[in-house]
């Protein structure tokens, strides 16, 4: 992969020249990516991109890089904008706007709104949505507050949730990535309790909130969502069994939003 990028080539391209010489300024070129590599840097970050949900994104070390377990999340936000739809989808925690981009890819009736607090990661997600004719609203801000007053008919989100003290954060590619965007306070469920707390304002009746979480979050994730007042609140597993997403609809009194 860093051979291809240093020379613009195709795998199969090198594999049909595999004799033939790089030339000095691109062995230059390789072994500076591959020093990167080598002291750890995730290839998306040294490539500048990385695919998700069948398209390519651009990626900084100002954004987490898209993984593929994500990509259930957006399969269950799907099965919720039925196509021709005009409903109003709101991405929490936007990032690279991986998660936005490619649901306004897949339902460009939609009209989406995705929130980031930091500017350099919206920044991505601006460009990614570009790249890709994506429709998406964005802002600077701290999950609801640009928001006041707005209701959404379907509210996703792959917020922080790895605890402060997990050392996990200190290994692989997560030494690399924003911990602003990974690590959710002691037990890494203070986003997902703000979240939640906060969402049935913005939810109209019937609308559901789906979010990410770990591996070992869903069932307190679920006892945090009943005690809001959410129904049919469940968990989805991934590819593994693994339960990856929680979520729940807002409950509704006479047509109106209960959690409000």
């Amino acid at each position: 992969m860093l051979l291809e990028r240093v020379l613009g080539k195709t795998r199969a391209w090198l594999i049909a020249h595999a004799e033939d010489a790089a030339g000095a300024e691109a062995e230059q070129a390789f072994a500076v990516l591959a020093e990167r590599r080598r002291q750890g840097e995730p290839i998306a970050y040294i490539l500048g991109e990385r695919e998700f949900y069948g398209l390519e994104f651009r990626v900084t070390p100002a954004v987490l890089i898209p993984r593929p377990e994500t990509e259930l999340l957006v399969e269950l936000a799907l099965e919720r904008i039925p196509e021709n739809a005009a409903m109003r989808v709101l991405d929490l925690g936007t990032g690279s706007g991986a998660i936005a981009v490619a649901l306004a890819h897949a339902r460009p009736q939609a009209n989406f709104t995705a929130v980031d607090l930091d500017h350099a990661a919206l920044a991505v997600a601006r460009a990614n949505a570009k790249r890709h004719g994506a429709s998406v609203r964005f802002f600077c801000d701290d999950w609801f507050g640009a928001l006041s007053g707005e209701t959404f008919d379907l509210i996703v989100s792959n917020p922080p949730y790895v605890a402060a003290g997990d050392p996990h954060l200190a290994m692989g590619d997560l030494r690399f990535e924003p911990q602003r965007a990974l690590a959710g306070g002691e037990d890494g469920l203070n986003c997902i309790r703000a979240i939640i707390a906060e969402a049935g304002a913005h939810l109209s009746p019937g609308a559901w909130l789906l979010f990410e979480h770990g591996y070992d979050q869903a069932e307190a994730c679920r006892a945090l969502l009943e005690a809001e007042g959410y129904l049919e609140v469940r968990s989805w597993p991934d590819l593994a069994g693994i339960p990856r997403v929680s979520g729940g609809i807002a409950a509704t009194i006479d047509g109106e939003n209960a959690l409000k």
